[in-house]
């Protein structure tokens, strides 16, 4: 398809609010509200089927988690560590001091971070959440993980990262105990960290009366490419967004049909062989887009797309990579896959989908910190600009905004 086409498409491929899911969710937030620690007992057996005394975890079970893991896995987890470490404190916000008019940063001081559980454990997203808000000072950082056994891979990273209050409390009863707070849960400023549908939409209904991250919704991947890639290679970055789940969209776009025509086959021909195939064919059966179209067209679409992931492996990546104006985050060239992001890239892979990057950006350090200007006007200034304060006051008919400034003046 060309570009047209596309945005023909994609307009019928938009996930509608669930109504079932709206009200199941608000009626376990309210009910948590209202029963507190109760009602995540309930919850957690109910859904979870899994009776709980205490939700908080064990030190002594974070550190033997720690210790069960293989070297080469503490090492790969201590390189990502360090890597992300690196590059949250080389952008994070200064103060910005003036003599009058000052603009400062301040760490929020509890922070909840959600871990999925479940079906898989995923100690990238400890690491991914967790150290952004270390970097940023924050005071106080409670995780939460649908996560029962004694030990496990998610309780490791969080050993590793320091996190010492951890709970094993998941889904939209465990947003709204952060939310809200309850007997034995603390209440948070903000919380944060991927989830499945009834988390994100929990995230949804308690903004507001706490900050989130965002709303995350299914992975995806746009791919800009020509005949310079590796075909296989190509394949693979497919393959690698698809295995998320059947929901997760893949978007191949390149001015070159002949190798648009070559990758196509490949992914039929490797498909068979992936451990998670069923996902993945069931991904590209419903949410692939395969576009061709001059160079102006797709960039236009891309754009309107702001994927989450966008990989460009292509003779003039570089060019093409100032173009992206929207997007979670960009990977230019043939050795940054976009699973270097995931794992050790540095960036945190907590990015905006679902068009949200063209007013929103992936998660960092400075999201932990709130911020304010600092207004310390001396006499001489106040005597050159109060006057203009007074007419623009008065125009608009608070006379006693008028007075303040009349007041101070010789």
């Amino acid at each position: 398809m060309n570009a047209a086409e596309a945005r023909a498409c994609l307009q019928e491929d938009v996930m509608a609010l669930d109504g079932d899911m709206l009200l199941a969710t608000q009626e376990i937030i309210q009910t948590v509200r209202n029963q507190g620690d109760a009602a995540l007992r309930t919850y957690t057996q109910t859904l979870d089927g899994v009776d709980l005394e205490d939700f908080w975890v064990k030190p002594e079970q974070l550190k033997a988690s720690w210790d069960a893991l293989d070297t080469d896995l503490q090492k790969a987890l201590k390189l990502a560590k360090d890597r992300i470490i690196a590059y949250e404190e080389r952008i994070l916000y200064e103060d910005n001091l003036g003599e009058e008019l000052s603009y400062v940063y301040r760490p929020l001081e509890r922070v909840g971070v959600y871990i999925p559980g479940g079906t898989a454990l995923y100690p990238s997203s400890v690491l991914m959440t967790v150290l952004p808000a270390q970097v940023a000072g924050v005071g106080e950082i409670i995780a939460t993980t649908p996560t029962f056994n004694e030990t496990n891979i998610t309780f490791a990273a969080l050993y590793l990262c320091g996190v010492e209050r951890v709970l094993t409390l998941g889904g939209a009863q465990a947003i709204a105990a952060l939310a809200y707070g309850t007997e034995s849960v603390p209440k948070v400023d903000k919380i944060v960290g991927p989830g499945n549908a009834y988390v994100a939409m929990a995230k949804r209904l308690v903004f507001g009366d706490v900050g989130i991250d965002s709303i995350a919704g299914p992975s995806e991947i746009l791919l800009y490419v020509d005949d310079s890639a590796d075909v296989d290679a190509v394949v693979y970055d497919v393959f690698a967004q698809a295995e998320h789940d059947t929901n997760a969209r893949t978007f191949l776009l390149s001015e070159d049909a002949e190798f648009v025509a070559k990758v196509e086959a490949r992914i039929e021909a490797l498909l068979p062989e992936q451990v998670r195939r069923d996902i993945i064919a069931g991904s590209l059966a419903n949410h692939h887009y395969v576009v061709v179209d001059e160079r102006k067209a797709l960039l236009a679409l891309a754009n309107d797309i702001a994927a989450e992931h966008v990989s460009i492996q292509h003779r003039e990546q570089e060019v093409i990579a100032q173009a992206f104006n929207y997007a979670g985050a960009v990977f230019v060239g043939a050795y940054s896959p976009e699973a270097v992001g995931d794992y050790v890239g540095g960036p945190s892979h907590v990015l905006p989908t679902n068009q949200t990057a063209r007013f929103s950006h992936g998660l960092n350090a400075n999201d932990f910190r709130t911020s304010h200007a600092i207004i310390q006007v001396s006499q001489e200034t106040f005597e050159t600009i109060a006057p203009a304060g007074e007419i623009i006051a008065q125009a608009e008919g608070l006379d006693c905004h008028r007075k303040s400034l009349a007041i101070r003046r010789k």
